[in-house]
This record gives structure tokens, sequence and C-alpha cells, in this order.
């Protein structure tokens, strides 16, 4: 385990440490974790599934099962067979050992991406290759293609075109597509499609899995809620797998899950609370010098004002703002910086003001 990278957001602590100084206290943009409620109707139906005194099933209960088919056909048009669904103790877990569970040799995942991906393929011995344009590699193979769209850091969204491409060079050299869609209903300028819509992968899920999250729609990043769905002989594959390992989503949190993928009316109301966030901090940030890119969805602002990332964060945290910065990213980030909308709407009035 020598080959892990250090943990990044340690190397934040003397940032945060200056931004919590300010008199009016740390506006805290840097990690992304939710701060809003969880919904009501979520956390009855957790505190009612409380008495589960037997194991849980890895499968997870049929009504979960059908809760995350009915989503996805409802929300996104994409059609899965509810034994095509397997449950995740949140999905950094599958993030993480996917590449392991497929004895991966070779993992592909973006240029700027979330780090998981690149600890997943170190986990399994694999090389990890960082590439944004999958034709440039020509004839050369990989085990497995991370996609990520709405991206996270920049909150870019992959045209319908691309994803097919994706599909298309994977397909021809045997790879496996996962797709992490955690933030597929945060669209904003852009609306993102999944890897599993019949107009990216032509009606066939073979070799295709999608991950998607509750943490970020509901607010249950603490309750680790996630599943995967795609091509049905590699769900099977995985689900032994995980029986075997032992990796079972607790009795509670799947009622809660089942709960919340069936309403939609908390989901669109968390929804318009980013949006109105959005709106209060994008142009206070453009005012003060940065530029926005891309960051057409997602929670993120992937920003600029030409300096190193840790210049930006340095400069921010003198006001009380804390942000990440672009070199979590990868070394293509090194000149932007990644800032959250998941803070209260009192702490994104308090950066606003900070800004102006």
């Amino acid at each position: 385990m020598n080959n892990l990278p250090d943990f990044p957001w340690d190397r934040l602590e003397p940032y945060k440490e200056r931004a919590r100084a300010h008199p009016d206290g740390i506006v805290d943009l840097s990690v992304g974790t939710p701060v809003d409620p969880v919904p009501a109707l979520v956390r009855d139906a957790l505190a009612g599934a409380a008495n589960s005194p037997g194991y849980p099933f890895t499968h997870g209960t049929k009504a979960l099962r059908e809760a995350a088919a009915g989503w996805l056909r409802r929300r996104h048009g994409v059609s899965v067979g509810e034994q095509d669904v397997l449950p995740l103790i949140g999905s950094k877990e599958f993030v993480a050992w996917l590449p392991t569970y497929l004895g991966a040799r070779r993992v592909v995942f973006p240029e700027l991406a979330y780090p998981t991906y690149d600890v997943g393929a170190r986990l399994a011995g694999a090389e990890a290759t960082a590439a944004d344009g999958l034709l440039k590699l020509g004839p050369e193979r990989a085990d497995l293609v991370w996609v990520n769209s709405p991206g996270n850091p920049t909150g870019k969204v992959l045209p319908v075109e691309h994803l097919r491409k994706v599909v298309a060079w994977a397909r021809e050299r045997g790879a496996v597509v996962a797709s992490d869609e955690c933030y597929i209903e945060l669209g904003w300028e852009d609306r993102p499609v999944s890897i599993l819509h019949p107009d990216v992968c032509g009606g066939s899920h073979e070799g295709l899995l999608a991950v998607h999250s509750l943490s970020k729609r509901s607010n249950l990043a603490g309750y680790r809620a996630g599943f995967v769905t795609g091509d049905p002989v590699l769900v099977k594959r995985l689900l032994e797998i995980r029986k075997h390992a032992g990796m079972l989503m607790p009795q509670p949190v799947q009622a809660a899950m089942t709960v919340a993928l069936g309403d939609d009316a908390h989901a669109d109301a968390q929804r318009e609370l980013y949006a109105a966030r959005r709106a209060a901090l994008r142009p206070a940030l453009e005012a003060a010098g940065w530029r926005i890119d891309h960051s057409t969805a997602g929670l993120y602002f992937w920003a600029t004002n030409g300096q190193n990332s840790w210049d930006q964060v340095s400069k921010l945290s003198e006001i009380g703002i804390l942000v990440a910065p672009g070199e979590f990213y990868g070394s293509a980030g090194e000149r932007h910086v990644r800032i959250a909308l998941t803070a209260t709407d009192e702490r994104i009035g308090a950066a606003v003001r900070r800004l102006q």
C-alpha cells in the first residue's frame, strides 16, 4: 500500500485555520458535504426500520431495487431490471474497489478527476492512465474506463456523441465503462445523460455500469446510500463478490433509500436551494476577478483568477473562505480552484459580502 498518495485534504489545514480566524467565522466551500436537513420522510423510514436484528441481503430488498429502477426510468429515461440493481455502501467504496473486483490491469479516467479513480487503480495494482481523449490512446487496451458526467471537479457535461464514442471504443477492446453519475440530477445550463440511455448505448447495457449516489440528491451522505446498475452479467458477478466480502447495506438504510428514490418532491426542493445559492455566488466571484469554466452542472464552480491554485486558496482564506485547490484533481487543475455550493444560505451570503 506504499504506492498510495497522501490524503490531499490534510494539506488544507493551515488555510482552514486561517479562514476560521475570520471575525465572522469560516465559510467552508471546500469539501462539498451536504448541510441541509435529511428529508423527514426519509428519517421516518429509517426509524421505522430500526428494529432489524437479522443480517440484511447484499442484493437489497426487492422494494429498494424496484425504487431505483423506477427512479431511473422516471427521471432519466433508462430501463433496467430490478434484479440488475445492486446497493452500495456509498458510491466511494465502489469506486475504490471496482478495479480490484474486475481484476483490472489498466484503468483509464479523466485528466481532471475525483482522486479515488486513481486510488482504486493503485489498490488493484493496476496501471492508472489519465486521458480525456480515448481516441488518442489508439490501439492501446484498457480493462476499465471511468467517465464522470457531470464531472467533479469541473461540472462539465459530456454530450451524447462523446459518450457514444467512449462506449464504442471500449466495446472494440473488451473494456468495461463505468459511469459515475452522482450529480446527474443537477444539470443547470446543460442536461446530463446516463451512459445507459438508449441514445448513448444503443439499447444494450453490455460492458456498461452506472454508479449513483443519494448523498447530494437527498442529503444522505451520512447514510452511505448508493447503487450500481447496468450489464446484468457484470452486476451478477459483482453481487457474488460482494456477498463473499460482506458488503451489506444496513436494513434501516435500505428502507430510507427506498423512500428517497420514490419521492421526487424533496429532490426538486433541494435542487432549488442549490440553484439559488449558485445564482448568488457566481456573480460575486466573477466581480471579484474569478472566471468560471465549464460548471454547467453539478455542485461546484471550477474557477480561476489566473494564479496558482494554492495562491488562490490562500487569498480566499484571508477573507475566511475555504476552497479546494484544483491540483487535488490532477496537474491540469493547477490554475483553478473548486468552489462548492454546499453551504447554508447564511454562509453563502457571508461569502458574497466578503467577495464584495
